[in-house]
């Protein structure tokens, strides 16, 4: 599997009662979660992909890696960076950095990360809630809204395995990783995306953003096949047509794909399609044969 340069997973995800990622405030009393808005008119509730890159990080934080801290920048009003270490901390290798000083250090991220957007549009639901922390001290209970959305999101990581642990020539910073480092750090990655679990506005309205469908492929080149292939139809059930058609379409492409799916999940299982279990075993394989084989 030498000829692999990345692997790409879209994956699908339902939250039933969520406000995933705050927007700007249109109202005073109301926080708004972000949404675009489609060529059909109507706005469509999104998690950002800083917010997903964040959710990321947390896990491998959880899982027991160290991060790279945050550091204030050293110019005036100069923003913030990690401590630039990729050979040291796993955040600053996968999602890499920026250190605008005197002598610029950057890291362009080998772990692409598109927003998690639904594919059923807002309906203007709103969560009444009132905060009594004022009363104590006399003021009056602060009465205030949070818009909440219903549906499937839909998102893709696309992984530059040719590039995790490597540094381009000219690169101002220490980063030369074996196979097996390499390896582990890809493999940490995945288990985060199995687990993925938002960190924002928790406290009131736990998701769980683990996907329920995954997409994945190991290719030859860096292409996510998959980004715009996921639709549900009114009665939950996946497209399974357009899935395969995807998969015809860059059949020489494709080194090997796997679908999964949290069985029972959708309306109706899939015959074609593994396990959830399944199939980020088999994308753990293809990442241990990838670094195994150079």
């Amino acid at each position: 599997m030498n000829k692999a340069k990345a692997l790409t997973i879209t994956y699908l995800t339902k939250a039933t009662y969520a406000s995933l990622n705050g927007s700007d405030k249109e109202v005073d009393n109301i926080s708004s979660i972000k949404k675009i808005r489609k060529n059909d008119g109507k706005e469509y509730p999104y998690c950002s992909s800083q917010a997903v890159r964040r959710a990321l990080r947390e896990q491998l934080a959880v899982m027991g890696f160290k991060l790279s801290e945050g550091m204030a920048g050293e110019k005036e009003k100069g923003a913030a960076t990690t401590k630039c270490e990729p050979q040291t901390y796993i955040d600053d290798d996968l999602f890499g950095f920026m250190n605008a000083s005197a002598d610029t250090i950057k890291r362009t991220s080998p772990v692409r990360v598109s927003p998690l957007v639904a594919l059923t549009p807002y309906l203007g639901e709103l969560d009444f809630a009132t905060n009594y922390m004022s009363v104590s001290s006399g003021g009056n209970p602060n009465i205030f809204e949070t818009e909440i959305h219903s549906g499937y999101y839909c998102g893709t990581i696309l992984i530059e395995l040719d590039r995790v642990g490597e540094k381009a020539t000219g690169d101002k910073y220490e980063l030369k990783l074996d196979n097996e480092q390499k390896a582990e750090r890809v493999l940490a990655l995945i288990d985060a995306v199995q687990n993925l679990w938002t960190v924002g506005r928790q406290s009131r309205f736990l998701s769980d953003i683990s996907p329920k469908l995954v997409c994945a492929s190991l290719m030859s080149v860096k292409n996510p096949i998959f980004m715009e292939s996921i639709r549900v139809d009114d009665n939950d059930n996946i497209e399974v047509e357009l899935i395969k058609n995807t998969i015809s379409d860059f059949e020489r492409q494709v080194i090997d794909y796997a679908i999964g799916e949290r069985k029972g999940f959708f309306n109706k299982d899939t015959d074609e399609f593994m396990t959830l279990g399944d199939c980020f075993e088999k994308v753990r394989g293809w990442v241990r044969d990838t670094y195994s084989n150079k």
